[in-house]
């Protein structure tokens, strides 16, 4: 008699076409494509026109999934929706995104957990699977960066790093003797720190000033509603952080660098994941990046680069994959899965 477990059925993703290289960036930065690739080995990334939002950009990518799967819509009973650049505040874009693909009473839920946000809706979704609650669950991870940055002098630092894009899966319910053997979702490490919440976040619009408003025309005018970063910080505690969680959760699994086919990295410096790859002493053959042509997409990064290495024939049916995440909050995740 197996377990109940949930699996990768379906994947799909999708960027917007307009592409903006470095070049294409250096006048209205006052940067050069020299200094971003060799800072985070960027050298392009996808930015929406200005009638597309993050609901959009999941349509397309949830509906590739789905369609991967073998599945009607009919047949997702849940969304897990990671964004942290919402359509609007409230109600969750997950909601806009269940209208737009014509789906009705699923529940949908929205998680903010930055970039390491896809890595915790895949736990989440399959708590709900492997608990028998849900058989079919829609997991999607969409940013519309390009609206919400400092595309000035000042914002560089954070402005360069920047995409948009999405990504999702189908997991779906399935009976496994052997989890470690089998495709299915293996385990999850899940890890936050807000003492360093501050490092990297957007202050503005919020309730936590002392003001009567959530947004004013100072806030605006000191441009707190622009991401802000403190880049040596954030390297120094993602390199650590994500080979801490990788290492023990491989430990906990009885499992080795050696055992895993494909490292699938959140994709925010290119110096970070050498980093991690180096501290893990994993051969470069077997990490998986995309960095270079979509920047970081937070939430969409992991799903975008699992279909791109599919489509690539790096990663194939049976194989064993590791991921890891850090990101604002500070949050990280790692993750253990066979597609």
């Amino acid at each position: 008699m197996g377990v109940l477990a949930s699996k990768i059925i379906g994947v799909g993703s999708y960027v917007p076409p307009k592409v903006y290289k470095n070049t294409d960036i250096e006048e209205m930065m006052n940067t050069s494509d020299e200094w971003i690739v060799q800072r985070t080995g960027i050298e392009q990334r996808h930015w929406v026109d200005s009638k597309t939002s993050t609901s959009d950009l999941a349509v397309k990518a949830s509906e590739e999934a789905i369609s991967n799967a073998g599945l009607n819509k009919e047949d997702i009973d849940m969304i897990v929706f990671a964004t942290l650049s919402p359509d609007f505040d409230f109600p969750g874009t997950g909601c806009f995104l269940q209208a737009k693909l014509g789906m009705s009473e699923i529940p949908c839920l929205d998680l903010r957990q930055q970039c390491s946000g896809f890595l915790y809706a895949m736990s989440v979704a399959d708590k709900f699977i492997s608990t028998g609650t849900n058989k079919n669950i829609l997991v999607v991870g969409a940013e519309v960066h390009s609206k919400g940055l400092d595309q000035t002098p000042d914002g560089r630092n954070v402005a360069v790093l920047f995409g948009d894009g999405a990504g999702a899966i189908v997991m779906s319910a399935a009976e496994v003797n052997d989890k470690k053997s089998e495709p299915c979702f293996i385990d999850a490490s899940l890890n936050s720190d807000g003492k360093y919440a501050k490092e990297l976040w957007i202050p503005a619009p919020g309730t936590g000033f002392d003001s009567s408003e959530r947004m004013s025309q100072e806030m605006l005018d000191e441009k707190l509603h622009y991401p802000q970063m403190n880049g040596r910080t954030v390297f120094v505690h993602a390199t650590k952080r994500m080979a801490e969680s990788l290492g023990a959760l491989l430990e906990k699994n009885n499992l080795t660098i050696d055992d895993v086919d494909v490292f699938l990295f959140h994709q925010a410096n290119l110096r970070i994941n050498s980093k991690v790859a180096e501290m893990m002493g994993i051969p470069e053959e077997k990490v998986f990046n995309t960095i270079q042509k979509y920047g970081n997409t937070t939430a969409a990064t992991i799903p975008l680069g699992m279909h791109d290495a599919m489509k690539e024939g790096v990663l194939k049916p049976g194989m064993l994959v590791a991921s890891a995440a850090f990101g604002a909050g500070f949050t990280w995740a790692s993750a253990l899965y066979r597609v």
